[in-house]
């Protein structure tokens, strides 16, 4: 039976990387008209030594890279060192959960990866993308998956759902609801991205 290799990258909490971590490892899917194959998540990498994610890491029994950005004195030779080290996995993809990395053409000419962001692209591109988008008062909000290049949430879009603002909504309630988006649209878009399908949906 195939293997599918998956290494996600994250920079702090992990929510997103657990959620991954449970919807999909060691799970079979199905690819073409038959074909049966287990996704793997063999390893997850962080840019940040003091991540709360390692801890989950080590709570899932899922092996943990720490290589900081902070060790390197230009952003390319970090690139470089990251790349190195994800393809030493031979991932067929990766993911990006909270890395708060801008990559450049030396890792997006050689990882083909895909990205989360949490606003309706191409608007509120950034860091600050629930925040924008609540803040601009539109009548939606919504998550984003898309293909990661060198630009900044810039890549084409895999998929993509809103939800409805609702009347005199706080931040914080939006907020919690567009995270809770993303961990129901991400395991989708990572099975989209490698064409895979539940063996639930087959036939």
């Amino acid at each position: 039976m195939r293997k599918i290799n998956l290494v996600i990258l994250f920079s702090g909490n992990g929510s997103n990387m657990q959620n991954i971590i449970h919807n999909l490892h060691n799970k079979y899917f199905i690819r073409g008209v038959c074909e049966k194959v287990c996704i793997e998540i063999v390893a997850c990498i962080t840019n940040n030594p003091d991540a709360y994610g390692i801890s989950r890491c080590k709570d899932l029994n899922i092996k943990c890279e720490v290589l900081s950005h902070k060790d390197f004195r230009v952003r390319e030779d970090f690139d470089r060192e990251l790349t190195k080290l994800i393809l030493s996995y031979s991932p067929d993809l990766t993911v990006l959960a909270g890395f708060m990395r801008v990559l450049s053409l030396i890792f997006t000419s050689k990882i083909k990866a895909i990205n989360i962001h949490p606003s309706l692209l191409p608007k509120y591109k950034g860091a600050n993308g629930i925040r924008d988008t609540y803040d601009s008062g539109d009548e939606f909000g919504g998550v984003t998956v898309h293909w990661v290049n060198e630009g900044i949430d810039d890549g084409e879009i895999i998929l993509q759902e809103s939800i409805f603002r609702l009347e005199a909504e706080s931040f914080i309630s939006f907020e919690t609801r567009i995270h809770q988006l993303e961990y129901i649209l991400y395991p989708k878009a990572i099975l989209k991205a490698l064409d895979l399908r539940s063996e639930e949906s087959n036939g």
